[in-house]
């Protein structure tokens, strides 16, 4: 979450001081530099927009209410209630993710595909992944934070992490494959 500032952390942890103080367009700016952010992890998380949309009020919202208490960078408690939203409006909805098997079985049999359509691929694969899988996964692979990081936002150990994105590699691969012999 870079902002560039030398280490990525002082303008938050500046806007965040600004907006603790009171100052309401330091808020709407700590919301700018962490919006882009929030709404890619929810999406990857969830799998559509609007749910993803949803999820980033309710981060924001939550964010504004617990403003005071929050400490100098508020980024892993963003990435952790990003997580948390996520996971409550999945488990309130209806189970709508097929199994690996169905999508495959689902894809259109074409020649060749555009990085569009395999971009397309990828996140039909993490829709896939158990819950805590793919939220290891989205938050270190995808978000770029470090194992220990991705571990304090999560509520676990490294050694989890390690093995919850070790294996949705693996998940995330046998399911490009098999997608991909069908379509040859």
């Amino acid at each position: 979450m870079a902002d560039g500032t030398a280490d990525g952390r002082e303008e938050p942890a500046r806007t965040l001081g600004e907006a603790q103080a009171g100052d309401l367009g330091a808020f709407e700016r700590l919301m700018g530099l962490y919006e882009r952010r929030v709404f890619l992890v929810a999406v990857r998380l969830l799998g559509n927009s609007a749910d993803a949309q949803d999820a980033a009020q309710e981060v924001f919202l939550r964010l504004y209410r617990h403003l005071r208490r929050m400490d100098r960078d508020p980024g892993p408690w963003i990435y952790r209630v990003t997580v948390n939203v996520c996971r409550d409006m999945a488990r309130r909805r209806l189970p709508s993710a097929a199994p690996a098997e169905a999508a495959a079985a689902q894809a259109p049999a074409e020649e060749g595909m555009a990085l569009a359509e395999r971009l397309g691929l990828v996140e039909r694969a993490l829709r896939t992944l158990p819950e805590r899988q793919r939220a290891a996964l989205v938050l270190r692979d995808v978000e770029g934070l470090t194992t220990r990081e991705t571990a304090s936002v999560l509520g676990t150990t490294e050694a989890t992490v390690r093995s919850h994105v070790s294996a949705a590699r693996l998940r995330i691969k046998g399911f490009v494959e098999a997608m991909l012999r069908r379509r040859s």
